[in-house]
């Protein structure tokens, strides 16, 4: 499966368990996400969130609190980011404003969701401080 927003600037594709992770059964949904623009990037993060987050375009169906496994790849990076994270925020099919529909993915306290956030913000620079619309706010 492939999605993509922002004139193909942003894929993602998802594996695993379609609705998330239930307690004690199963294992955390795994999803990938590719940004290959700044813009596409600066649409999708999200730094109001303690550790910083990000939106990924999505059409299954997670629940608030919903275990993901995110492997994320940031631009000319050579690397990726893998951040065992949580849903915290759902854009459902419809939403108003022609809202792409995705979740919300909050990294994690630990050093990898630490490390993905810094180099997300680098990458951003002083462009997290504009007011231009995002996937989310």
């Amino acid at each position: 499966m492939s999605e993509a927003t922002a004139a193909g600037s942003v894929a993602g594709s998802g594996a695993g368990n379609a609705g998330g992770s239930a307690p004690g059964i199963g294992r955390p949904s795994v999803l990938s996400l590719a940004i290959k623009e700044k813009a596409a990037l600066y649409a999708a993060y999200m730094p109001f969130l303690k550790n910083g987050g990000i939106f990924v375009p999505t059409n299954k169906t997670y629940k608030l609190g919903d275990d993901i496994y995110l492997i994320l790849g940031l631009m000319d990076d050579g690397n990726k980011y893998p951040v065992a994270g949580k849903v915290v925020w759902v854009t459902p099919a419809g939403a108003n404003n022609n809202k792409a529909q995705g979740i919300g993915v909050h990294f994690p306290a630990d050093e990898g969701g630490q490390r993905v956030r810094h180099r997300i913000e680098e990458i951003l620079g002083a462009a997290i401080g504009s007011s231009r619309a995002t996937h989310t706010l």
